[in-house]
């Protein structure tokens, strides 16, 4: 299976593999071609397809770049799917308005991207409880024992734009008082040997 895509390639990644669970007993073998935005990298993903021919996907949304790639899986009789062409479509004929076709638009430096990078710096920088004079502002304080994956959650709030810290728990030793204030309500998850949980409220902080 070749993933061919003009950007990182998570979207064609994540919704192939989506795709493909769907099938038991299916293990493929994925080559993957990202950052294809001009015809000598298309060139370098046609050479692998030819010498490994499978099914082909891509995002590509460059006309001439898809041209190519649709020609040569014609020519090897492997089927190429444009996994975008579906979405856009609906979305044009919904809007009115034509897709501009431009590689990596949803990375552009807008004022979504900024409030991520400033989200995974104040992640980094209150990871493990450092700096808690700081944690009042944060969106989300997690608390837990160590190696409770508190911070790649973080890491993947922030990703998504939402200040996220994380307070260890250690017994006997006392939490930062923004935890047991009146005017906030830390929510936790505690997990139990045989897998229940239940959620501890501001007294079981205290």
């Amino acid at each position: 299976m070749h993933l061919v895509s003009d950007a990182t390639g998570e979207t064609v990644i994540a919704s192939a593999r989506a795709c493909v669970a769907q099938f038991d007993g299916v293990r493929p073998i994925e080559h993957f071609w990202n950052l294809v935005r001009t015809q000598r990298q298309l060139n370098l993903a046609l050479e692998g397809i030819s010498e490994k021919p499978g099914i082909v996907i891509y995002t590509l949304v460059d006309r001439e770049l898809r041209a190519a790639l649709e020609t040569t899986c014609r020519t090897l009789q492997v089927p190429c799917i444009p996994m975008l062409d579906p979405i856009l479509k609906g979305l044009s004929a919904y809007l009115g308005l034509e897709s501009k076709a431009q590689p990596g638009r949803q990375h552009m430096m807008n004022e979504e991207y900024f409030s991520r990078l400033d989200a995974m710096d104040f992640a980094m920088a209150q990871d493990d409880g450092q700096s808690p004079a700081k944690l009042s502002d944060a969106d989300v304080i997690l608390v837990g024992v160590s190696r409770t994956s508190k911070t790649p959650t973080c890491i993947y709030l922030a990703n998504r734009g939402v200040k996220a810290a994380n307070v260890p728990y250690v017994p006997n030793a006392p939490l930062p008082e923004i935890l047991t204030a009146d005017r906030n309500q830390p929510v936790g998850i505690l997990g139990q040997p045989d897998d229940q949980r239940r959620v501890l409220r501001r007294q079981d902080f205290r």
